[in-house]
């Protein structure tokens, strides 16, 4: 540690409880508003293509360059956090995810909307970076933590499909600039109520460029920064170059190479941007590593499903989003209603065990979804099915934070986050990938095209099962029990 830096006390969180379910209102806010994001722009992408004049392949980017900037910068910003203070760093990120969202609305040419895009992906990997580190701090109770992590699981579970609904609601009553625009209230309203109601920590340094010049790791930020954007890059470009190809083989090592430089790095420097003491808690580790795969699994189900809606059953965008909103409806009353009286009864481990066993059912069950499927009798079920959603994420969240301390809590929090953006990047491109050859070769067999694609469909609902079952096993072995 720098003999010129001066450690202060963890600031005090906030003393009511009234100050504490408005500071997890900003921060579910904070997260909603990101998910939603994603969602809501997959949806618009043919409403901005015929637009702005995007060419298939430069489409990509309005996803791609804000999957890169926040998979990337999550680890960064969540040290940052830990340094210069998380309230401080959630009020960049917040401030820059809003002002991105007004240029994004008024785009009027595709490198504007990108570059925009760009700038909404760093301020989401500012805000989500430190807001569990946020909340672990406010919640020491394990009560009241477990609550807490319930209600900001739900935001990121649900929010998905209900951003679906509202992306398809908002492009076809006004036009796609609004699905930017709706960003400009909430992330003013959540600015405004940050401000008042977050605890006030000024990090590990009460000199701020002092501290980041003392303590930052410059050199390992610049090695983990551009490996992750490295990597994120060569695996959402899989589907257009292949596994195999020099590109990916080519870029996939030099990702490869720059991750583990700054590993070595780590294990040298005076002040490391991730102290690798984090990795000796099977807690972190087993859970960064079940999420990974069960993030990878469910892109089956948000993804996949609503594709098999629409490209067999014929379904438009907004009438797909509602079909998927009773797993949001189901995923919010387990998540909020019992989720956590069941971890304060059972422990984390055992309602994490108990919802990944409901969504290998659901995937399995999917693997025989037919042709001509009825709604009614052969995908709202399932639905019910997705409560494991909302067994999963609260349990599992709370054990990849549980042995954080406090001047590691933004870090644990970054880590956490990144292992999401990197299992989503994956399961997209893996499942994806895997899915459009099965179709191709049933297409090449002569088989209809609907019976292609679901095909296709179930391939990736069984690769998606097989990836929560080695979850299951993870958690089985490297989990353990924790005394309640």
């Amino acid at each position: 540690m720098s003999t010129s830096a001066t450690v202060t006390p963890p600031a005090a969180p906030p003393r009511t409880a009234r100050s504490r379910a408005l500071a997890l209102g900003v921060l579910a806010s904070g997260m909603l508003m990101i998910v939603l994001d994603g969602s809501i722009v997959t949806v618009a992408m043919p409403a901005i293509q015929d637009d702005l004049g995007f060419s298939p392949a430069g489409l990509s980017w309005v996803v791609n360059a804000y999957l890169i900037a926040f998979g990337s910068l999550l680890l960064l910003a969540g040290r940052l956090g830990d340094l210069l203070g998380r309230r401080r760093v959630f009020l960049a990120g917040t401030g820059v995810f809003t002002a991105a969202s007004l240029l994004a609305g008024a785009a009027t040419s595709p490198a504007v909307l990108i570059a925009a895009r760009f700038l909404q992906g760093v301020g989401s990997a500012m805000a989500a970076a430190v807001s569990l580190g946020i909340l672990v701090t406010l919640f020491t109770e394990p009560g009241e933590r477990a609550r807490a992590i319930a209600v900001f699981s739900f935001t990121g579970a649900a929010g998905a499909s209900i951003g679906q609904v509202v992306g398809g609601l908002l492009t076809d009553a006004l036009s796609w600039h609004w699905i930017f625009f709706i960003n400009l209230p909430i992330g003013l309203a959540a600015l405004a109520l940050a401000v008042r109601v977050l605890p006030g920590d000024r990090g590990t340094d009460t000199d701020t460029a002092r501290g980041l010049a003392a303590r930052a790791d410059v050199v390992g930020a610049l090695l983990i920064t551009a490996g992750l954007m490295l990597g994120i890059y060569t695996v959402v470009k899989v589907e257009q170059y292949g596994w195999v190809s020099a590109h990916t083989l080519g870029l996939g090592a030099l990702a490869a190479a720059l991750t583990g430089a700054f590993i070595a790095r780590q294990a040298t420097a005076r002040t490391p941007l991730m102290p690798l003491r984090i990795f000796r808690s099977r807690g972190v580790v087993g859970a960064n590593v079940v999420q990974m795969l069960m993030v990878a699994a469910l892109f089956s189900f948000q993804i996949v499903l609503a594709l098999h809606l629409q490209r067999v059953l014929g379904y438009s965008a907004a009438e797909t989003g509602l079909a998927m909103l009773p797993a949001a409806l189901v995923i919010g009353a387990v998540s909020l209603g019992v989720s956590a009286r069941l971890i304060g009864r059972f422990g984390e481990r055992n309602v994490l065990l108990t919802g990944l066993l409901l969504l290998v059912t659901l995937l399995v069950l999917l693997t025989r979804i037919p042709v001509d499927a009825h709604y009614a009798t052969d995908v709202l079920p399932l639905m019910f099915l997705s409560a494991g959603f909302g067994l999963a994420l609260p349990a599992l969240t709370s054990l990849g934070m549980s042995d954080a301390g406090e001047e590691d809590a933004g870090l644990a929090s970054g880590l956490f986050n990144t292992t999401q953006q990197i299992g989503m990047a994956v399961g997209v491109a893996v499942l994806s990938t895997l899915a459009a050859s099965r179709s191709e070769r049933l297409l090449a067999g002569g088989a209809g095209r609907a019976e292609a694609l679901t095909g296709g469909y179930h391939l990736a609902f069984g690769v998606g099962a097989g990836l929560l079952m080695t979850a299951f096993v993870v958690a089985y072995v490297v989990l353990r029990r924790r005394t309640r």
